[in-house]
């Protein structure tokens, strides 16, 4: 049986582990999620795509 999780679900539960232990200030991690959000916005919004994409099933083996 497969497991999927969204890479924004994944991202989020390290951003706030990276908050809850301190090792990553809140300024901080308002900032990257700032930068995260206008990055979607990018022309490289298709690239970080095609990259994940890639790693994903480069890691699932198919």
């Amino acid at each position: 049986m497969a497991i999927t999780l969204s890479v924004v679900v994944i991202l989020g539960v390290l951003l706030a582990l990276l908050l809850r232990y301190k090792s990553l200030g809140t300024g901080a991690a308002i900032v990257a999620v700032l930068f995260g959000f206008y990055l979607a916005n990018t022309g490289a919004r298709q690239t970080i795509n095609d990259l994940t994409t890639a790693i994903a099933h480069a890691i699932s083996g198919h």
